[in-house]
């Protein structure tokens, strides 16, 4: 085997490398382009030894490349080191989330309980719903009655309750 066919098939084997780590090392892009390089680089050398092999090294790449990327994205985050460097997903019950708007507006004109001081901003409890609520008029203390003036958004905004 002539030594430029191997070493064209190293520098597609350092391209994938270089790929794999542009993939995970923020570089600004100056690893994709050695990869790019690399690639061309193997490119030539297979036309140098001949028009077939450059033309299968052509079509190896255009497989090759887009694989190890796809393959680098969904694999990575699942090894041991990739489990240590990237951000694992909150544990958060979907039920402890913000409520959709729909859940908030039925919630206009009823009445809860502040489980923690409204000061102004703190939780209430509407039925065993626990919701953030905004108080109308600054500090309420804990266990008082409150009743929902306005919703915006996901803000829920409180008044003291008339029935207490």
């Amino acid at each position: 085997m002539d030594w430029w066919l191997v070493l064209g098939v190293f520098l597609y084997f350092v391209c994938a490398a270089l790929l794999l780590a542009e993939v995970f090392v923020p570089s600004g892009g100056l690893i994709s382009i050695c990869a790019l390089l690399c690639l061309v680089g193997g490119v030539a050398l297979f036309f140098n030894h001949s028009m077939m092999a450059g033309y299968v090294g052509i079509g190896v790449a255009i497989v090759t490349i887009p694989t190890v990327v796809i393959l680098a994205y969904k694999y990575f985050p699942m090894s041991r080191f990739g489990k240590s460097v990237t951000l694992t997903p909150s544990e958060r019950e979907i039920g402890d989330a913000i409520p959709d708007n729909e859940r908030l507006h039925g919630l206009l004109g009823k009445t809860g309980v502040v489980l923690t001081p409204l000061r102004p901003v703190g939780m209430c409890d509407f039925s065993g719903q626990r919701v953030e609520c905004v108080a109308e008029s600054g500090y309420v203390d804990k266990d008082i009655k409150v009743e929902v003036v306005r919703v915006q958004g996901t803000q829920l905004t409180v008044r003291l309750s008339e029935n207490k």
